[in-house]
């Protein structure tokens, strides 16, 4: 296999598009859904008709309420899409598995121009109380639940307050290295219009937030919001001539290699950030040193601790001293992070969210968060409990 990247330059990104984005709007997820797609086909300069390819994460059949706006066919059908390749599936790399299928499939020949969508209306499905247990209706607990439920650890603020704790016992981390990231997370949302918390935080008001499941306070955990990302996945002989410069995907994390949990890898201070970090790595030349952009998921703060230490910024275990103040990671610092806010606050919307930001920063239209540094090379990178995913993107 080429270093160059699995797909050899053949699969590129061409447009990208965001719905209106906000705490319990009333609209349908699949009205948001159709927003997002009809955005991102129009900013690559195509038409619905040029649309020969539907992807999605994590399709139907999700008991969770408002965690899937719309399925592929849902799509499908309200645009009238004549797809000759088409997937979704929740067991996929992170919540970006399908734009990683997309490549391949465009790599393939089996389509030309790709929609990949991720839509969710958790704000106002879950303004009737419906968050307020995971067991919530289901008639038994499954799979971890049944070992987790009876000591009233209902949800991953709980499954992942334990490895964190882990990580800070052994290595050091601090409540205030989570907080420089959320800090940081809350600055950048404070420029981007669309985020859902946008007033100033201080690490007093960090710290004194209520907690949640230690060490995790309120701020270390993501906000449920209502909204829909798109892209568009191209072929890159079939890119020529549209209005963008292309996105190439030089490279994708898809491992592992470890069994998928929480709580049961041979290094409670590594999670499948580390699997997915470390197949990316072996598919390309390209190095840590060179990337100056970075869209990490925070879903919890210690999500992106783990993805900062699994993709070789520093000797693993090393992430307190990398991450400081924080101060490496605003606009003009030498790694600009998760620039739209992310989902700490600018709103869940899962890794697509980040994916986006990355198009919208590479492509230099941030407005007043684009980072300083006229970044080049961007990694994505999503997920990290049990499963995980992560990208190279480039516009060189």
């Amino acid at each position: 296999m080429s270093k160059g990247g699995p797909f050899e330059g053949r699969a590129v990104l061409t447009g990208a598009g965001k719905s209106q984005v906000g705490r319990r709007l009333g609209r349908t997820g699949l009205d948001l859904t159709v927003e997002a797609c009809l955005r991102a086909i129009e900013d690559a300069g195509l038409t619905v008709d040029d649309i020969d390819g539907v992807a999605s994460y994590p399709g139907g059949g999700v008991p969770q309420a408002g965690f899937s706006g719309a399925t592929t066919h849902e799509l499908q059908n309200a645009l009238g899409i004549s797809a000759k390749w088409y997937m979704s599936g929740a067991e996929t790399a992170g919540q970006i598995g399908p734009v990683i299928e997309a490549c391949m499939a465009v790599s393939l020949g089996l389509a030309d121009h790709v929609v990949v969508f991720r839509s969710v209306w958790e704000s106002t499905a879950q303004a009737g109380g419906n968050r307020a247990s995971t067991l919530a209706g289901a008639p038994k607990a499954t799979a971890h639940l049944e070992y987790f439920g009876p000591f009233g650890a209902l949800s991953p603020s709980s499954w992942l307050a334990m490895p964190a704790q882990r990580y800070m016992h052994e290595f050091g981390l601090t409540r205030e290295h989570l907080g420089a990231i959320a800090i940081n997370a809350r600055t950048h949302a404070g420029l981007n219009p669309d985020a859902v918390y946008r007033d100033p935080m201080t690490m007093a008001d960090y710290l004194g937030s209520r907690m949640i499941s230690d060490p995790f306070c309120l701020y270390d955990c993501d906000v449920p919001c209502d909204g829909a990302t798109a892209v568009i996945v191209s072929r890159r002989e079939a890119a020529q001539g549209l209005a963008r410069h292309p996105l190439s995907v030089e490279s994708v994390g898809t491992g592992m290699l470890e069994r998928a949990t929480w709580d049961q890898r041979r290094d409670l201070t590594t999670m499948a950030a580390h699997d997915a970090a470390a197949t990316m790595w072996e598919r390309t030349d390209l190095t840590p040193r060179d990337i100056d952009h970075a869209q990490l998921y925070d879903g919890f703060s210690y999500l992106t601790v783990q993805w900062l230490d699994a993709l070789g910024f520093f000797p693993h275990g090393e992430a307190g001293d990398f991450i400081g103040d924080g101060e490496r990671f605003g606009l003009d610092g030498s790694l600009p992070m998760n620039t739209s806010g992310g989902q700490l606050s600018g709103g869940r919307l899962h890794g697509m969210g980040f994916l986006h930001e990355a198009c919208v920063q590479l492509w230099g239209e941030g407005g007043e968060r684009q980072a300083h540094n006229d970044p080049s090379l961007a990694v994505v990178a999503v997920g990290g409990g049990p499963v995980a995913g992560s990208l190279l993107l480039s516009s060189r």
